[in-house]
């Protein structure tokens, strides 16, 4: 892990580089261009440095994509302390982190595959600990639901991500026409019944849709039911 590597020894000449101007180099290439686009050599190139040079402050892409995680982190906005109302807390606490999500569209789709472990992810574990204090569930039993709240939203903002653009919508239309004709097959009442209740009601809106969905989740994670 990059954070078992001391950022430099203390002896020999002043690094180049810090490890917070390599994160913020490798996080320009990814919101401007995707994942994707980041490389060793186009972090160094950004840097104006040489690639073989950046390996001695990140041995490998991996650990670039660490300090990516845990520096999008830092941009999560949460009080020192929980304010006592957990509801509130960690409402906050997912607001913020999509709020993060949303400025860098990279993020979510990472968050799900490597979970960052610095010290500004830790900042938000510490925070949504400290907001669930008062709960009789174990710990091991609030970390899932941290691991919950947390894959739910980079869940939504992937989908949020990926639910614009023309092709989606295309998509959406061919959804529809596709459902009717199931539904008219009659094979699949209770389907037709939840998807023709809602029928006529206007679009809701992606914050609607995380609001509630957001409030239904908080309910499980603060009122947990018995095993």
């Amino acid at each position: 892990m990059i954070w078992l590597r001391p950022e430099r020894s203390g002896r020999g000449p002043e690094p180049a580089h810090s490890r917070a101007e390599i994160a913020a180099a490798a996080i320009g290439l990814a919101d401007a261009s995707g994942l994707e686009a980041v490389s060793m050599r186009r972090v160094a190139a950004v840097l104006g440095a040489g690639t073989m040079s950046l390996y001695n402050y990140v041995p490998k892409k991996e650990h670039l994509f660490d300090l990516m995680l845990d520096t999008a982190a830092g941009e999560i906005v949460l009080p020192d302390e929980p304010s006592g109302d957990p509801r509130a807390d960690l409402t906050r606490l997912a607001r913020e982190t999509l709020a993060v999500m949303r400025r860098h569209p990279w993020l979510a789709g990472l968050t799900a595959i490597r979970p960052s472990m610095g010290p500004n992810a830790l900042r938000c574990t510490e925070f949504f600990l400290g907001a669930l204090a008062g709960s009789p569930s174990d710990g091991a039993t609030k970390m899932e639901m941290f691991a919950l709240l947390s894959g739910f939203i980079a869940q939504f903002a992937e989908w949020e991500r990926t639910a614009a653009g023309s092709a989606v919508e295309q998509w959406q239309t061919d959804l529809v026409a596709y459902l009717g004709t199931v539904i008219a097959t009659g094979r699949y009442p209770h389907l037709a019944a939840a998807l023709t209740s809602g029928a006529g009601r206007p679009p809701i809106d992606a914050d609607t849709i995380f609001t509630r969905s957001l409030a239904r989740l908080l309910s499980v994670i603060l009122d947990p039911p018995l095993d």
